[in-house]
């Protein structure tokens, strides 16, 4: 089992997406979707730019994994397609990427240009890591989690909460630590707003 920590720089539902039961890490963080197994946990963390750093956004225990045209096909995640006409949650929805004539193919989402236009860039930086993570014990607060104890600020000098990039080589006693305090919380499912749309709603 590793960990995986990393700053939630932005956060509108979409990377990580906690809906429909199920918590998808299906865009960005091509590093972590590459290099996460099953039964590994990401933690993400909230950031100074909203006054949450130190706080918690989303825990998740990945349970599968599968390639963006499996995740495209299995009907349990045809509802995390993204309609921007309906509801947050529907307009948030992660599944966007799928092969059509040996090239990727974006959906009109977050991830697209203003116009709908594929967006070349974040095409580019989120299939090359042609990786979903899924989760079905996960907790997710938005802009409304814990605040991270301190004693796993500074565990012997390892931090939970990220810097840039990502965190993921921490002791096996701190592994333990962060997984008993979370389970501690007794949290499961979706808790809490986006803080994204909490700020711009």
């Amino acid at each position: 089992m590793s960990i995986f920590s990393y700053v939630v720089a932005r956060d509108f539902g979409f990377a990580p997406n906690p809906f429909g039961g199920f918590c998808t890490l299906a865009t960005c963080k091509p590093e972590i979707r590459r290099l996460a197994e099953v039964g590994d946990w990401v933690f993400g963390t909230g950031s100074a730019t909203w006054n949450r750093k130190g706080s918690l956004v989303y825990a998740m225990r990945v349970a599968e994994t599968m390639s963006f045209d499996q995740y495209w096909e299995d009907p349990r995640f045809l509802q995390k397609k993204p309609d921007l006409r309906s509801c947050r949650k529907s307009a948030y929805g992660d599944n966007i990427y799928h092969r059509g004539k040996g090239r990727w193919i974006q959906l009109d989402s977050h991830h697209s240009l203003a116009n709908g236009a594929p967006n070349l860039k974040n095409i580019s930086n989120d299939t090359q890591t042609n990786r979903v993570l899924i989760s079905t014990q996960f907790a997710y607060w938005g802009g409304s989690g814990p605040q991270v104890p301190q004693n796993l600020r500074n565990y012997d000098g390892y931090d939970l909460c990220a810097g840039r990039g990502y965190k993921r080589k921490f002791t096996q006693e701190m592994e333990e630590q962060v997984i008993e305090w979370f389970l501690s919380l007794k949290a499961q499912g979706y808790l809490g707003r986006p803080i994204n749309w909490m700020r711009y709603a």
